[in-house]
């Protein structure tokens, strides 16, 4: 039987590359010598909304019409179903933010479009941590497919008041 090739797939490194490399990263974006990787990637801490437990974990960031996103299909992101406050740092700058789950299978997929689109085919692999089988941006109606399959959400963090 042959393997269903979807439009968009997951891309993501293996989880214990990531588990090894996350750390590292967490503490070099919050100095200089993370260079242009500050404007790319953000340091998200949280509480889990269940456990108690605390996080800290470095994430893709994508600023669209000026608000920052995290973009991921990882379940780390359910702690921000109804909202609840983070420390995001960015671009050098630790900020007290409130992180807002977007689940809207529209909404989700056109903010996933919308980065693809303003990355460019290659580099929005990379930074969306996804592959997309035909070497093309995928279309609405592909990344909304994406979305219901893979649970992909969005976490729109705003300055907390």
């Amino acid at each position: 039987m042959a393997e269903q090739s979807y439009a968009v797939d997951a891309g993501h490194p293996p989880s214990a590359l990531l588990k090894m490399i996350n750390p590292i990263l967490g503490f070099l974006l919050r100095t200089p010598l993370a260079g242009p990787s500050r404007k790319q990637l953000m340091v998200l801490s949280f509480t889990g909304r269940k456990t108690g437990r605390q996080f800290t974990i470095p994430v893709s960031a994508h600023v669209i019409d000026n608000d920052l996103y995290a973009l991921t299909g990882a379940v780390w992101k359910q702690n921000f179903r109804g909202g609840a406050p983070a420390k995001v740092v960015f671009d050098g700058k630790e900020t007290p933010m409130r992180g807002e789950l977007i689940s809207d299978r529209a909404t989700v997929s056109d903010l996933y479009l919308r980065c693809a689109t303003s990355y460019g085919l290659r580099r929005a692999q990379v930074l969306i941590g996804l592959k997309f089988r035909d070497q093309r941006i995928p279309t609405l109606d592909e990344f909304a497919e994406a979305v219901d399959r893979m649970h992909l959400g969005a976490v729109r963090f705003t300055p907390a008041q």
